[in-house]
């Protein structure tokens, strides 16, 4: 048993939390104007590692027949059977208790919006069936991550979250895309549907690049609406610029082999730099 959870968590690469948890927390610093309770924060930490667990996990489900046939995944837990199944399900049902409990401890709004935010997390995983525009999907997934920690520390849902929460939206799509570009030929061949495979890597490139400087103009938006942000957060953002930039410097057209690097590497310093910036506006300033 302990043998297929490793197996599972290695799938589901449970590190990879990393890149919606920093948003969660920005925004409980920014709900809370300062330190969030500890208590409150630890749930926070507990919803988004249930959420995310639960995600992928449907997603591995949902997606392993195809996973079976696309040399980039065949080696997944599923696939290749080194999990079977049920286990895959009795895991998501765990964490997806994990999600509503963490949830419940936080407060009733949290609660009840639980099974919505579980439902908006399952979904993208199908939406490449019928939709290029599945990337837009995952970005509303994962800006649950601030929109939900505002409604942890505040118990509702704010102006200033959604704002957050539409800056990681289009961060998402635009680095979702990139990685799209690694199984255009694979999407053809089983009609599965995206921005690169319905209008090709060259301009798929140029809307994630769209799509970042997005990002970029909601987060210093921000700015004009949190008066605790200030000079800290401005160089954090700025950063965040150059390293998008650097991010879609490393892929072409003709050149995909550098995408595992932007997509892993970048996007994790990304969030957890712009984090660390935030907190320090609140904390030194």
């Amino acid at each position: 048993m302990l043998a297929k959870l490793s197996a599972i968590f290695s799938d589901i690469k449970i590190q990879h939390t990393v890149f919606a948890l920093p948003f969660a927390v920005m925004s409980a610093f920014i709900a809370a104007e300062g330190l969030p309770e500890t208590k409150k924060l630890a749930w926070v930490v507990a919803c988004m590692v249930g959420a995310r667990s639960a995600a992928m996990a449907f997603n591995r489900i949902v997606d392993a027949r195809y996973d079976m046939k696309n040399p980039r995944t065949q080696g997944r837990a599923l696939p290749s059977g080194r999990v079977d199944e049920r286990s895959y399900w009795l895991f998501l049902i765990a964490f997806s208790f994990v999600f509503v409990f963490s949830a419940g401890m936080l407060n009733q709004l949290a609660l009840y919006l639980s099974p919505l935010a579980l439902i908006i997390v399952f979904f993208y995983s199908l939406t490449k069936r019928f939709t290029v525009y599945s990337h837009f999907w995952l970005g509303l997934a994962i800006s649950i991550a601030p929109v939900g920690a505002w409604v942890a520390i505040r118990e509702e849902i704010s102006f200033i979250s959604l704002l957050l929460g539409t800056a990681v939206v289009f961060w998402l799509v635009g680095f979702d895309i990139l990685y799209s570009c690694m199984d255009v030929e694979f999407d053809r061949e089983s009609n599965l549907k995206s921005i690169p495979q319905r209008f090709g890597i060259e301009n798929a490139l140029r809307i994630a690049f769209v799509s970042h400087g997005l990002t970029v103009l909601f987060l210093f938006v921000l700015l004009q609406f949190v008066d605790e942000l200030g000079v800290l957060y401005s160089i954090g953002v700025i950063i965040v610029a150059g390293l998008l930039m650097y991010e879609h410097s490393l892929v072409s057209p003709g050149d995909l082999s550098k995408i595992n690097i932007a997509f892993f590497n970048m996007n994790g310093i990304i969030s957890i730099g712009l984090m660390f910036f935030v907190i320090a506006d609140y904390v030194w300033m």
